[in-house]
């Protein structure tokens, strides 16, 4: 049998090759191929492996042509420029390094952090044009300033030792950070807009979502401090750059450094030309040992796939073995639908996670499943969380996660999972189970009986149970032209609480929503999808 092949179609180490030859694979080091799409289309069926940093877009386009294509391997954290989902229906398993240049990109922030205050590359420009402008430059210290870090996950905790070690006071915002994790870390938690107001320097690591989109918008950039300094070094997209130019020009915001673009390659940007800002072109990852790190990474992964079955640092496939796949696989969906459930309902910072298996699934791979569900939970702010990642960022946010099984104590259904997300504000619960079709199912949310299977677009709406709403809400439905698929009902008492799980073809439009909301019996409407 022939030996898999694998095609590497971007500028990884040398190290890559010489592994994945080394343990038997043939290897085509093509690193052109990244920016040429129609070679790449036409010689992408040859491939079972392809591995990839950011130049080479992996569409579904490719993927339709790519008949052989068993796994990709992305050297480094994001897999934006992967139809992950395309991926997924073809069978191929996509795999990320999500830790391997961590301190790099850390240092880089810190580096830039330097840059801005010191406007070293204007005066670098200035001297070796033959200006001897020493009296131009005039910069701040770091030393006893406020580091206001938002996302304080793996990178933004490296950047917080190293702002510690360099006298800054650090603050920091992040929903997942735990008062247990921030006394560790040696930050002061505060929320986005007390960090605003307070912080001298401010820098993003937080992934790009629809949640952290503009996250530094014309609106919040007003909250800021006075001469406030930024940097990115996380994502494209956090920051709006037009708002930001406008509050360069005002003097409002003193400085910027960006290594990340809403538009990348960067040629033209509403903040290049602005003598206070300082540009980089993606460079977080660009040391040579972070990138032999995810260079080999990916290649030790992918082997390990093609020539074994063994899944490490998987985004779209859990780790779990050939003999008990068949069995777990529909549990694995029920765990992180379930939790995806209350992760989408918890807005305030996840202090813990607890499940509890009842009946046969007990006596599964529980471990698997716990991931599975851990992943769900924290998926809607982290879309880049897989399985394997999923129990080490929930230890280093200090989110507890426990786990109990009772074995034969589920009378209703042969197996039962519940699932407590205890956030700061409130705890959230939701108890589902598999049925005889394969498919997971709703049973239970806030200890109140419900059926509902997971639709790809719901709305989850906790009302008085009392009459009329039932006519109300269809008719706010049925008025803005939305098709219900599914209506499924829940109470804990005559006239008490009561919960409705309806499922329709699209999502559902925000001025619908407030309309919802402003239904009588209505408590609170949420809109959640699968």
């Amino acid at each position: 049998m022939p030996a898999p092949k694998v095609l590497i179609s971007d500028a990884l180490s040398e190290a890559a090759v010489q592994s994945l030859r080394e343990r038997g694979l043939a290897v085509d080091f093509r690193p052109e191929l990244g920016r040429d799409r129609d070679a790449l289309l036409a010689c992408i069926d040859a491939y079972d492996g392809l591995a990839i940093r950011s130049a080479t877009r992996v569409t579904e386009k490719l993927l339709a042509r790519a008949g052989r294509l068993r796994v990709i391997g992305r050297a480094g954290i994001g897999v934006d420029n992967v139809d992950v989902a395309a991926a997924t229906a073809r069978g191929v398993v996509v795999m990320n390094t999500p830790f391997g240049n961590s301190i790099t990109t850390a240092e880089h922030a810190i580096a830039m952090m330097f840059a801005l205050a010191r406007q070293i590359p204007q005066a670098d420009a200035s001297t070796q044009a033959g200006r001897w402008e020493k009296t131009r430059f005039l910069g701040v210290e770091l030393t006893g300033k406020t580091l206001g870090i938002i996302g304080c996950g793996n990178i933004g905790a490296v950047v917080t030792d190293r702002a510690i070690g360099l006298r800054l006071r650090v603050v920091a915002y992040d929903p997942y950070l735990t008062p247990e994790r921030a006394t560790e870390l040696g930050v002061e938690k505060l929320d986005l807009d007390a960090l605003l107001a307070r912080a001298d320097i401010i820098s993003l690591h937080v992934p790009l979502t629809e949640r952290t989109r503009d996250l530094l918008s014309a609106e919040t950039l007003a909250l800021t401090k006075p001469g406030v300094r930024i940097v990115n070094c996380a994502r494209g997209g956090l920051v709006d750059e037009v708002a930001l130019r406008a509050a360069l020009d005002s003097g409002h915001v003193a400085g910027a450094a960006f290594d990340v673009f809403v538009t990348e390659p960067a040629h033209d940007n509403p903040l290049f030309g602005h003598p206070n800002v300082v540009c980089t072109p993606h460079l977080g990852a660009a040391t040579r040992e972070a990138q032999e790190n995810v260079a080999l990474q990916v290649a030790e992964q992918m082997a390990d796939y093609l020539l074994q079955g063994a899944v490490r640092n998987a985004v779209n496939l859990p780790a779990i073995s050939a003999e008990e796949a068949p069995r777990l696989r529909p549990f694995v969906a029920l765990a992180e639908k379930l939790g995806s459930f209350l992760g989408q309902l918890t807005d305030a910072p996840v202090r813990g996670i607890r499940l509890t298996f009842e009946g046969a699934v007990a006596e599964m791979n529980t471990r698997a499943l716990t991931a599975a569900a851990v992943t769900g939970v924290l998926r809607p702010v982290l879309p880049g969380i897989n399985m394997v990642s999923a129990p080490a960022i929930a230890r280093e946010r200090g989110i507890v996660v426990e786990a109990v099984t009772r074995a034969g104590s589920a009378p209703d259904y042969e197996s039962v999972l519940r699932i407590t997300v205890d956030a700061e504000d409130m705890p959230r619960d939701a108890a589902g189970t598999v049925f005889h079709d394969g498919k997971p199912r709703l049973i239970e949310i806030r200890s109140i009986p419900i059926d509902a299977a997971f639709s790809a677009h719901m709305l989850y709406v906790r009302n008085r149970d009392e009459p009329g709403f039932i006519g109300r809400f269809g008719s706010v439905l049925g008025e803005a032209s939305v098709n219900v698929a599914t209506f499924n009902l829940g109470r804990d008492a005559r006239g008490g609480n009561a919960i409705c799980l309806c499922a329709v073809d699209a999502p559902v439009p925000d001025d619908v929503l407030e309309r919802i909301a402003a239904i009588p019996q209505v408590k609170w409407v949420r809109p959640v999808s699968f």
